[in-house]
């Protein structure tokens, strides 16, 4: 059995995954096993890749295509490690995040969550920064990025990630059930993980209409803790309305302007056939 089990899943990333794995790989905590879920890739690159991956602590899970969630879902079940560490394929970890993240871990029973101090590369680089962690804030907007350290089994006592976070955030989700099953946070204070940024990535490409949609779930999956922490609706709004500026900006681009011009007629056509 192994200590950590690092989940990767991959849809048609062939070209970044042997990267994580090596990442992966190179851990200076080597009590690990790779488990890297096919997501039902459409690429033929990608599956000629993964069909010869299985090697010593490599195995490669294939899945009719899911999403994040389902697919993190996936080999996490068929995982044997006491901890787990999601990581997309396009992204790698540094060498001592495993090690750092256990010796919490095993000294603290409590801790639910560790993350860490993050760098962007690709089409952005430097540092990630991130909000010091607070529940409350962490309600408003998500400071832990996916590749993040939990017990394997807490996340089985929270039933996995969420499928209803369709389009994603479902790692905000499952942060905020282990938070709401009492487990608590620690962030290292080194960097230990590199977030690759790309013009294709879903999270940049999401729409204002996606992300409130996203919010509004997540709201409803935790309406608990949400109504404990702001039990005036209205002041979350108000806290929320920090994480607009950045839109607002956007919409008063002209190319947003221009953009919108010649959606809003597809948009439009689309609605009125879904009616």
């Amino acid at each position: 059995m192994a200590k950590i089990s690092v989940i990767i899943p991959c849809f048609n990333h062939g070209e970044y995954v042997d990267e994580a794995v090596e990442s992966a790989l190179g851990q200076t905590l080597q009590d690990i096993e790779i488990i890297i879920v096919n997501d039902g890739s459409t690429d033929e690159s990608t599956n000629r890749l993964l069909a010869g991956y299985s090697e010593q602590k490599r195995t490669v899970l294939t899945i009719p295509h899911q999403g994040l969630a389902a697919a993190r879902n996936a080999g996490i079940k068929e995982s044997h490690g006491e901890y787990i560490l999601p990581l997309d394929a396009d992204d790698k970890i540094g060498s001592r995040y495993a090690e750092e993240a256990v010796k919490i871990l095993d000294n603290d029973k409590n801790v639910g969550i560790v993350y860490c101090e993050a760098d962007m590369f690709g089409e952005k680089t430097g540092r990630w920064n991130l909000h010091k962690y607070s529940l409350r804030q962490e309600l408003i907007e998500n400071q832990i990025f996916c590749s993040a350290f939990f017990r394997k089994q807490d996340w089985e006592a929270a039933g996995g990630y969420n499928p209803n976070m369709l389009y994603g955030y479902e790692d905000w989700d499952l942060w905020l059930s282990l938070i709401e099953m009492g487990r608590s946070v620690h962030k290292l204070p080194d960097v230990h993980f590199f977030y690759r940024v790309r013009k294709d990535s879903m999270i940049h490409n999401m729409e204002d209409e996606e992300r409130q949609f996203l919010f509004r779930q997540i709201y409803l999956n935790h309406l608990q803790i949400y109504s404990r922490e702001f039990p005036d609706p209205v002041s979350l709004y108000r806290e929320n309305q920090r994480l607009k500026k950045d839109y607002d900006a956007i919409r008063r681009s002209k190319d947003y302007a221009l953009g919108k011009l010649l959606l809003d007629p597809l948009r439009m056509i689309k609605r009125s056939i879904v009616k």
